[in-house]
């Protein structure tokens, strides 16, 4: 009776779409002044803008938020349903502060993820995102799991990510590598080892990778895709019967649900054997002392390894590209490296330039390009947005950093100064810049509680690799950005690996 309910919404739901697009008038604006908002029909809305462009989404947006006097736009879906995205600062504001309890993620968006990662921190709301948040932040900012993260981190670098660059350079004739697939394996190592406690070895080029790490992207890649369906009923059909794309995301949650129960099973074996002490630095052993369920207990690990995995390597990959077509910025990274003795904790919070080089990177190209929220009640954004009960509302950091009215007319330079300031007595430093302008972290309560580890990790390997290598890219075309649910670099970043010279 499902199958057969499901089947007759959707061919109701294509029916009316035909029948619109041949014989329906758009809607009268009462406005004077043209709309920035696509064209919308009745009943059926924008969807046949928003079908039209699907695949290239990032860029539609980005052009209606430009003509927009407000830097907002109203896209209006099937049966009234809506999306307000928005590039205004203090919108942004209004929505992850101000009002925050207005804007829970809310059933549809967790809807998309919750196959994948369950009630975890990442893809939970009220209370469950509460007690998780608490439980988390202050794991986060204890000593301990710092300095064990940063042990991590240098032991990764020196023995395995110097090593396979090294291999490469040293390979006659220079070897071409995917410096974007390298930093992936590297990445995803770095997360498991601190949230499980796992190694899985990913830079042993010699072997494939773990069956999690391809489940893992699978998964990603299949859920983000959902959200550009513009009639959900499409995927959810799918979901019901089994098939296509949904049958193999299912396959891919399966192996990733059983592996990191497999993990957690085996850490619980050893913590109750008494274990070694490195054993109980990890999120996991901290997650099981504090008493949790191993369900919940794996949903908050697997929504800690679907934030690290790809988001520094994304940012990495994209600074690494950007250094080779500003060769005067790159060598300002080696001066402050050259600078420090040792790459230790301390010399890398020091190292301000290699920071606003990350920062101006994710500006252009955010590791996550948008997001989303639903609207719990009726509200007004600053800018005089009607938001509606059940509205989605999308905040939009790749729209943001190509916006004039907040980075100024060079915003498509890459140009690292713009994040300091003069200061008489020190010279440049760098500047606080608004979170709500730059929210490649998210804002406000659920601001990304690993964002220092993040920069920490991140400048250590980008100060290690440039200090040893130059990374050549082979191709001189500009690479193509693709937003699932963490960006990345359409096709990878093909590079030549040379020792540099000193």
């Amino acid at each position: 009776m499902e199958t057969l309910t499901a089947f007759f919404f959707l061919f109701l739901t294509l029916g009316f779409i035909l029948i619109f697009s041949l014989s329906t008038k758009p809607q009268e604006k009462t406005q004077t002044k043209p709309s920035s908002n696509p064209t919308s029909y009745p009943l059926i809305g924008s969807i046949l803008s928003f079908n039209k462009n699907r695949h290239r989404l990032l860029q539609w947006y980005t052009d209606l938020l430009r003509l927009s006097p407000s830097q907002t736009i109203t896209v209006d879906l099937l049966f009234n349903r809506r999306t307000i995205v928005t590039a205004n600062p203090e919108n942004v504001e209004h929505i992850l502060k101000t009002n925050f309890s207005n804007f829970p993620k809310g059933k549809p968006f967790t809807d998309l993820l919750g196959d994948l990662l369950g009630g975890g921190i990442f893809n939970s709301d009220g209370e469950l995102w509460s007690s998780q948040r608490k439980l988390a932040s202050h794991e986060f900012t204890m000593r301990s799991l710092k300095e064990f993260t940063f042990e991590i981190l240098r032991e990764e670098v020196e023995n395995r990510l110097v090593p396979v660059l090294s291999s490469a350079a040293d390979y006659d004739g220079g070897r071409t590598v995917d410096l974007q697939e390298i930093l992936k394996r590297f990445a995803f190592d770095i997360v498991c080892k601190v949230s499980l406690g796992w190694d899985p070895d990913c830079l042993d080029l010699t072997r494939p990778v773990p069956a999690l790490v391809e489940a893992f992207d699978v998964a990603a890649a299949i859920s983000a895709r959902r959200a550009t369906e513009p009639v959900h009923a499409v995927w959810k059909l799918k979901r019901l019967l089994n098939v296509g794309s949904e049958r193999r995301l299912r396959e891919a949650i399966k192996t990733v649900h059983v592996s990191v129960s497999e993990i957690i099973r085996a850490k619980k074996k050893s913590l109750a054997l008494g274990g070694d002490v490195c054993d109980k630095k990890d999120l996991l052993s901290r997650f099981l002392a504090a008493g949790h369920g191993e369900e919940a207990v794996r949903d908050s690990v697997i929504s800690f390894i679907m934030a690290g995995r790809d988001t520094t390597s994304a940012a990495m990959t994209w600074l690494f590209w950007l250094l080779s077509e500003n060769v005067n910025v790159e060598d300002k990274i080696l001066e402050e490296v050259r600078n420090k003795e040792a790459l230790g904790f301390e010399d890398l919070r020091e190292m301000s330039y290699t920071k606003a080089c990350l920062c101006e990177a994710m500006r252009l190209y955010p590791p996550v390009a948008w997001d989303s929220k639903h609207a719990a009640n009726d509200d007004v954004l600053p800018d005089g947005t009607r938001v509606r009960k059940g509205d989605k509302v999308t905040y939009f950091p790749y729209g943001m950093g190509r916006m004039e009215k907040v980075w100024g007319q060079d915003w498509d330079e890459f140009k690292p100064n713009r994040w300091f300031e003069e200061k008489p007595s020190t010279g440049p430093v760098l500047k606080s810049v608004s979170s709500f302008k730059f929210p490649v972290f998210q804002a406000g309560p659920r601001v990304c509680i690993g964002k220092e580890m993040a920069f920490t990790q991140m400048k250590y390997v980008v100060g290690s690799v440039l200090s040893r290598f130059e990374i050549i890219p082979v191709s001189k075309n500009r690479p193509v950005f693709v937003p699932l649910l963490t960006a990345h670099m359409a096709g990878g970043l093909k590079v030549k690996i040379k020792r540099r010279e000193h």
